[in-house]
């Protein structure tokens, strides 16, 4: 089914989004050679908290911490451990917020020293793919809109389109729908109203669309072949004549 939201749900979607942006840039200032993936999940864990939220991803079915790390060649749901940021790699943080039972979800892209050339337009490609998917957002729209404007933009620059994994809708729940796909269609999928909030996220990456779920665990996906990935996402407001992003810039 799908929410439309009131304007006093809005605004409790405001104030998530809101906290989970200032989360993102008080990880930012950790993100360093040496940190340990689980130093930045307690930052943002006591973050949220003393900010009078929730993080939503603890427990999410299971999951087991308070937000999700993936380096290198991992999209998505990469669990903070032990392990140690090393110069050169490529680090998505993405995580949720929960304000009185309404979330918010946004991720960004992080590059740890030193890195190519191509490594640097893939971040900034799939962060600009982001943008070039928002600016078909408002009502009367539809989700191929989104869709193809993301997948024609990555193609474009010659990188791999994660088709597996899509945006979402999100509300009182972290994933409510409707999908929002990086691909598709433009004109097609369903019609976008005011007041409708999306989760929209461009996951992208230097070689193949194919991923797949790590031996270790029923959580973290990888690119089939190993290539490094990229992922950049906000939580969208539908308005008359646009959008509003409530978790920042």
């Amino acid at each position: 089914m799908i929410s439309i939201k009131s304007e006093r749900e809005i605004e409790l979607m405001r104030h998530a989004g809101h906290i989970n942006y200032l989360t993102h840039e008080e990880i930012k200032k950790h993100i360093r050679v040496g940190v340990r993936t689980e130093e930045l999940d307690k930052i943002a864990h006591d973050f949220i908290v003393k900010n009078d939220c929730v993080p939503s991803e603890l427990g999410y079915e299971g999951y087991p911490k308070s937000i999700c790390v993936s380096i290198n060649d991992e999209v998505v749901h990469g669990i903070p451990t032990n392990r140690r940021l090393k110069d050169g790699d490529v680090v998505s943080i993405d995580l949720c917020v929960d304000y009185k039972g309404y979330h918010s979800d946004a991720a960004r892209t992080y590059i740890v020293g030193s890195v190519s050339k191509e490594i640097n337009d893939l971040v900034e490609t799939t962060r600009l793919a982001f943008y070039e998917g928002l600016s078909k957002v408002r009502s009367g729209a539809k989700i191929g809109d989104i869709s193809q404007a993301i997948s024609d933009f990555a193609h474009s620059k010659g990188l791999g389109v994660v088709e597996d994994l899509v945006g979402h809708g999100i509300g009182t729940s972290i994933h409510e729908e409707p999908d929002v796909p990086n691909y598709g269609v433009s004109g097609t999928g369903l019609t976008l109203k005011s007041g409708m909030t999306i989760a929209i996220e461009p996951m992208l990456t230097l070689g193949s669309k194919n991923v797949c779920m790590t031996d270790q665990d029923d959580w973290v996906i990888v690119t089939e072949d190993g290539s490094p990935s990229a992922h950049y996402e906000n939580t969208v407001l539908v308005t008359d004549d646009g959008y509003e992003i409530l978790t920042g810039e």
